[in-house]
């Protein structure tokens, strides 16, 4: 069975490869031709998606969200040149830290 950190990889893999692709056959190649500010902003459309479906939408409705909220995520990471390895990292060393200590240690 696959591990979610795997299926996320094979995405990345799979965006990285159709960055280079034409964008008329692929909506990734499409995005990145766009430019930074368009992918930021399709990041921030399925957000607030995703938000809307968590306060008024079904289980299903929210899972689709936040499928398209991690698609796009990894799309503006690889756009960036940002390894999904580096935020499983900082999430690695947020682990097991307080929410509130960690936010507090961004401010200092």
């Amino acid at each position: 069975m696959d591990t979610p950190e795997s299926t996320l990889a094979r995405l990345e893999q799979t965006i990285a490869a159709r960055r280079k692709a034409s964008p008329d056959s692929s909506y990734v190649a499409r995005l990145n031709a766009a430019g930074l500010p368009k992918i930021a902003q399709k990041l921030g459309e399925e957000a607030t998606e995703a938000v809307i479906a968590a306060l008024s939408g079904s289980a299903e409705d929210l899972v689709g969200e936040a499928a398209d909220v991690l698609f796009h995520l990894l799309v503006l990471l690889g756009a960036k040149g940002i390894p999904l390895a580096d935020v499983m990292a900082e999430l690695d060393r947020r682990e097991g830290v307080s929410g509130l200590e960690e936010k507090a240690s961004r401010s200092e």
